[in-house]
């Protein structure tokens, strides 16, 4: 990244501005803004995330806020309510009372001697959400949000309920916000006041997992700031973009094909960071482009940043199977509009582990050997619980390395459908499809479908992947349970992907009845029986001669302000490891990130972070399976020493879940906080 030190407007810090809300409570803000706005007002950017502006997210601030700052902007970091050095206590995730909040702060910002009343708001993950949420609201002064890394379903395609199945992310999200939610305000900030705020934070506060876990159907709770539920109530200008190793690679489509106002999306080849820290690379300079469109949205600058394509996005090209890429090699495309016209949806039948030639215009279905009398037979599988070891994080952060593995371990415990070897290059863009015709043998059960790039040596890199859980075929608002022995049709959709399969390649779709510890399994082993002859896999295909309609290089360098100087003070520590005891038969994954103790030098605050996740099974007993999220948060300046604590273990038998959850703080080696959690949540057809 290249660091740039001369901006064309000169620029100044507030390190802490309190913001009132109508309640009482105030939040607190960071603010760069030129120097001239005290006599020249211009727009202000608005990011709105729970993340510690002070402390945890500084050095990351400080590269993009001043950046932007530099161009003629003021930019406003406020921490949520309960948050940071912002008071009260947050107890969820975009609730009612956040969203005010952020109406309030944009009114607030828009009146400043320093504002010209328009406002537009951008982030990236939590910001992002926030951002989409709070533009569906339509507050008056918000003129447009640039999002990455985000999502307009809640509960469909967030870190809870994929295809209506429990995500591990759900426990490890809940257990990161745990941890978060309880940190104590600095006291250089907010003074003596510090540790009764800590205490308020820290009485106040639940596991999160239990509120997630106790809705588990689609239901009023994930409605609410779901934009999916209406895309009209978004009236202001929308640049999207995320990354295809992203458990996000969905939503930027969506919001192309169903919002009704300018919009442009981005979609790299990056994990859960924002394109111009995009990893794996190559990065680009996304501030350059954000600063583009708030020029036209926010200050009118005819600069045609609505030329081009509406849909800028990364074509992958084959790669070996790895855990992390530096860089992924390929192509940026352009599609003019999404649903775009140059991509043909072209099924191919299945057959007993083969997947056969596309269906052209509407053909009968090709003969692959589905007249052969075995054809009408199924095949069947029964994965073991080691299914999904390799299978990375739902949300790649590339650190630890986090991407799936080799597929062919994994492929022992799954029904296997491969492709004749391809004849020539074969590119695909949007969401691949499943279509089966199956029984199961269990009235609770779930299909995990993987799609995966098989090479010569027979090497199998997982190219994209979607799970549904059987008992939500007729909606995720309304499961049923399954008949057993009963013929269904399901159809599984997968993440949307930019891929191309070379020629001497096979595509592999791979199905299991576990994918563990990605998602949580179902009560009891379940044997899925698939009549290929009427199951079929669609694949989104663009046609390797169709224009890119963009330049090789339609990105300049990535660039930002130089970031605040940091000291790290002992050794970062990070870790992903399977462990399988062939004694006791107990499998383990065990996660560990670890910062280190990092002084952020300008404020002497020394800040620890460790995460640790441990996901366990053991043999093929599916209630066996327990999932635990553990974080240390620590705080350091002098005499001032605290610490949070904070544990939460998952696990279930047929009927319930459990959760057990402790929460501890510390002053020094002083316990001066502490409190246990025994809960049951049953469970809802999961």
């Amino acid at each position: 990244m290249r660091f740039v030190t001369q901006l064309p407007y000169a620029t100044k810090e507030e390190e802490h501005v309190a913001i009132p809300m109508s309640d009482g409570v105030e939040l607190s803000a960071r603010i760069w803004r030129p120097t001239s706005s005290d006599s020249e007002p211009v727009p202000a950017v608005l990011e709105y995330i729970p993340y510690r502006k002070r402390d945890l997210s500084a050095v990351r601030d400080s590269i993009h806020h001043p950046y932007i700052a530099g161009h003629g902007y003021a930019c406003v970091r406020v921490d949520i309510r309960g948050t940071g050095e912002s008071e009260g206590v947050l107890t969820d995730e975009y609730l009612e009372q956040e969203q005010s909040d952020a109406e309030e702060v944009l009114a607030w910002l828009a009146a400043q001697p320093w504002c010209d009343g328009s406002t537009g708001m951008m982030g990236i993950s939590w910001g992002a959400f926030a951002a989409l949420q709070v533009a569906a609201r339509q507050p008056p002064s918000l003129r447009g949000i640039v999002i990455a890394s985000f999502t307009d379903d809640r509960h469909a395609d967030d870190m809870h309920y994929m295809g209506g199945a429990l995500l591990s992310d759900n426990l490890a999200e809940a257990g990161t916000m745990f941890a978060y939610g309880t940190c104590p305000p600095d006291p250089a900030i907010v003074g003596d006041r510090w540790r009764t705020m800590w205490h308020e934070r820290m009485e106040h506060t639940r596991p999160w997992v239990l509120e997630w876990l106790r809705h588990q159907r689609r239901d009023d709770y994930w409605r609410h700031a779901s934009v999916c539920e209406d895309y009209t109530a978004v009236r202001c200008p929308v640049l999207a973009s995320s990354g295809w190793a992203d458990g996000y690679s969905n939503a930027v489509t969506r919001l192309l094909g169903n919002l009704d106002v300018p919009r442009k999306g981005l979609i790299g080849p990056w994990s859960h960071k924002f394109p111009h820290l995009g990893e794996p690379g190559p990065a680009i300079g996304y501030l350059q482009e954000v600063v583009r469109w708030w020029d036209h949205w926010l200050k009118g600058v005819d600069n045609g940043v609505m030329d081009g394509p509406m849909l800028r996005t990364w074509m992958q090209d084959s790669v070996p199977p790895s855990t992390s890429y530096e860089e992924r090699p390929g192509r940026w495309v352009g599609e003019p509009t999404w649903p775009s016209p140059h991509i043909q949806e072209v099924m191919h039948p299945l057959a007993p582990h083969r997947i056969g030639p596309p269906v052209k215009n509407g053909a009968p279905l090709a003969d692959i050997g589905t007249d052969r009398p075995e054809a009408a037979e199924p095949v069947t599988v029964q994965s073991p619980l080691s299914v999904g070891q390799f299978a990375g994080k739902w949300a790649s952060y590339n650190a630890p390395p986090d991407l799936p593995y080799d597929q062919r371990e994994e492929d022992g415990g799954s029904l296997v459908f491969d492709s004749d070897p391809l004849t020539e290059r074969l590119e695909i863009l949007g969401s691949p499809t499943v279509e089966l015709d199956l029984t199961i043998s269990e009235p609770v059960g779930m299909v995990a479908a993987r799609l995966s790039d098989v090479s010569p040596d027979g090497s199998g890199t997982r190219v994209s992947y979607g799970i549904l859980n059987l008992t939500r075929l007729g909606g995720t608002d309304t499961p049923e349970p399954v008949e057993p022995g009963r013929r269904y049709r399901a159809k599984v959709q997968l993440n949307g992907v930019g891929q191309a399969f070379p020629p001497g390649h096979r595509i592999r779709l791979s199905l299991s009845t576990s994918y563990w510890p990605m998602a949580w399994p179902p009560p009891k082993p379940t044997l899925l029986s698939v009549y290929a002859h009427a199951s079929t896999l669609s694949l989104p295909v663009r046609p390797t001669d169709e224009p890119d309609e963009m330049p090789a290089s339609p990105f300049g360098e990535p660039e930002g302000a130089p970031p605040i100087t940091s000291t790290q003070l002992s050794p970062r520590e990070e870790r992903w490891e399977v462990k399988r005891d062939l004694v006791g038969y107990n499998a383990e994954l065990e996660i560990v990130k670890d910062r280190g103790m990092v002084r952020i030098d300008d404020i002497a605050l020394d800040v620890g972070l460790r995460a640790e996740e441990r996901y366990r099974s053991v043999a093929e007993d599916f209630t066996s399976v327990s999932g635990e999220s553990a974080w240390t948060m620590r705080f350091h300046r002098d005499d001032w020493d605290v610490r949070v604590e904070t544990r939460t273990r998952l696990s279930s038998d047929e009927d319930e879940f459990f959760v057990d959850a402790t929460l501890d703080g510390y002053e020094g080696d002083r316990r001066v906080f502490s409190r246990t959690w025994n809960e049951r949540v049953p469970r809802d057809l999961l």
